[in-house]
C-alpha cells in the first residue's frame, strides 16, 4: 500500500465494554491506554496503544513469544483480530517474528527500508540466519516514510526515520505526552544497541542528533527499562557512539542475544 504523509484512521465501534486494570510484572500501563508488554529471552517488548479509533501494537516480538502476548491481550479484553495496526520499529527477528499471527487481520507497517528486507526474506539482515531460526513468510502492507502520521484520536503518532542500528530503524513520537518509542535505536542510560548488518555508527550519531531537537519526556525502548531522562540518555548515546568509532574499550553495547 502506498503511503501518504498523513493517515486518518476512521472511527470504529469498540467491541469490549471497558477493560480491567492489570497488575502483572510483565505488563504495565504506562499512560492511559498505553501498555508495555515485556518480552522474554530474546524477544523485544511490545507496546499496545488503545486508540479511540483503532488498536495499535508496536513490535510483535519473536514467534515463540506470541502465546504470552496473546494471553496478555486477552487479559485486556482483546483478541488478535482486535489489533488493527502493527508497526515494526525495524526489521530484526526479535521485533517482527510474531507478525505472522496478525497479518491476516491487521495492517503491518514498517519503514520502506525495513519492509524491503522483510518481504524478500533477507535472513542475514533480519538476523534469522545468525539466530539459526527459520524465517516465516511475512507481509508488510504499509511502507512508511519519515514523518508519516497515525491519528488514533486520543493519541497521534509520527514516524521518525532513525537509521543506525539498522537502515530501516524508526522511532515513533507521540505528540500529546511527548513520548518516544525507540525500538533498538536508544536504550535507557544511553547504552548503544548492536549495529546490525545494514547499520552505521555515523548514521546512528546523526539520528540521535535529530532526536535531540525534539521535546521528549520519556523513552520507551524495545528492551530494558523505560527512561525518564531522555536528554541525558541521548547525550550519553552520542558520546558512546563516538567512542565506538575511536575503537575505545569499555563502551557498553547491547546485543540482541543479551537483551535485558
Amino acid at each position: 500500500m502506498k503511503s501518504s504523509r498523513y493517515m486518518k484512521i476512521e472511527k470504529w465501534p469498540k467491541g469490549v465494554n471497558g477493560w480491567i486494570m492489570v497488575k502483572d510484572n510483565r505488563i504495565t500501563e504506562l499512560c492511559p491506554n498505553i501498555f508495555l508488554i515485556r518480552g522474554e529471552d530474546t524477544s523485544s517488548h511490545s507496546y499496545l496503544i488503545r486508540g479511540d479509533y483503532k488498536n495499535l501494537l508496536i513490535d510483535s516480538g519473536v514467534d515463540k513469544n506470541f502465546s504470552r502476548l496473546q494471553k496478555f491481550l486477552l487479559t485486556l479484553g482483546l483478541k488478535v483480530r482486535d489489533i488493527d495496526i502493527v508497526i515494526n520499529t525495524h526489521e530484526h527477528f526479535d521485533h517482527i517474528g510474531a507478525n505472522r499471527y496478525f497479518q491476516d487481520y491487521a495492517l503491518i507497517a514498517a519503514h520502506r527500508f525495513a519492509a524491503t528486507k522483510i518481504t524478500v526474506e533477507d535472513r542475514y539482515v533480519t538476523m534469522y540466519k545468525s539466530g539459526d531460526i527459520n524465517e516465516p513468510s511475512l507481509n508488510v502492507h504499509l511502507w512508511l516514510e519519515n514523518r508519516f502520521c497515525f491519528d488514533l484520536g486520543n493519541y497521534r503518532l509520527e514516524v521518525v526515520h532513525t537509521p543506525g542500528h539498522s537502515s530501516g530503524s524508526i522511532c515513533i513520537y507521540e505528540f500529546t505526552r511527548k513520548i518516544l518509542f525507540t525500538g533498538d535505536t536508544l536504550f535507557a542510560g544511553g547504552t548503544l544497541s548492536y549495529i546490525g548488518e545494514s547499520g552505521s555508527v555515523g548514521d546512528y550519531i546523526s539520528s540521535i542528533s535529530v532526536l535531540e531537537t525534539r521535546r521528549i519526556n520519556e523513552l520507551y525502548p524495545g528492551h530494558g527499562e523505560i527512561s525518564k531522562t531522555p536528554e541525558e540518555d541521548m547525550k550519553r548515546a552520542i558520546l558512546n557512539a563516538r567512542a565506538l568509532l575511536r575503537d575505545e574499550e569499555g563502551v557498553e553495547v547491547t546485543h540482541f542475544q543479551e537483551a535485558p
